[in-house]
């Protein structure tokens, strides 16, 4: 048995880890850390002609300063829609309109709130840590059926001492991503 196929596993479970990795990272912009931030808006869903859409796809969102977020749909109509939406979703924020636009003004996090937001955070790390050892757990199974099949034990052995090491390597990468995200929280 050639150790290519045991080459592809730890490639695909490397391939797994770093888009659990980037899936971390677009989860915590979510997050609001203080500051007005039109990501924050990408997962509300306004009910456009009957069909649920993401709201940058029906209107523009934009943050004239640190404390505000201006939405301007695209069609005039669609403002208390947008409205209802933003109040649906549950993001802590009354949207105002003056007929042209959404204005939305931030208002700042209590020490309890960031608190939360911290938690939030960690939550969000530990599903990735979770997904690492997923994509670690079912590269080892593959190698071990190699092993069956003919893979020498040496080398099936570096492959899971590989394996590990990126797993070790993408931990840290999330706890930087983490320590990062809770700076920005915590910063008053």
């Amino acid at each position: 048995m050639d150790a290519s196929k045991a080459k592809e596993s730890v490639a695909t479970a490397k391939d797994k880890m770093q888009k659990a990795v980037e899936h971390l990272e677009t989860e915590l912009v979510s997050i609001r850390a203080g500051k007005a931030n039109p990501a924050l808006f990408n997962h509300v869903m306004v009910d456009y002609y009957g069909a649920q859409t993401p709201l940058p796809q029906v209107a523009s969102i934009t943050s004239p300063d640190a404390r505000t977020i201006m939405i301007q749909p695209w069609e005039k109509s669609l403002i208390h829609t947008i409205e209802k939406a933003i109040m649906q979703a549950n993001l802590g924020f009354t949207p105002q309109n003056n007929g042209e636009a959404v204005r939305i003004n931030i208002p700042p996090l209590t020490e309890e709130r960031r608190k939360d937001l911290v938690k939030q955070s960690r939550h969000e790390g530990e599903n990735t840590r979770i997904g690492l050892r997923n994509a670690r757990r079912d590269a080892i199974e593959q190698i071990k059926k190699y092993q069956k099949d003919g893979l020498g034990e040496d080398l099936a052995r570096d492959f899971e001492t590989e394996i590990q090491k990126l797993v070790d390597d993408f931990n840290k990468k999330v706890d930087a991503v983490l320590d990062k995200k809770e700076k920005e929280i915590l910063a008053v």
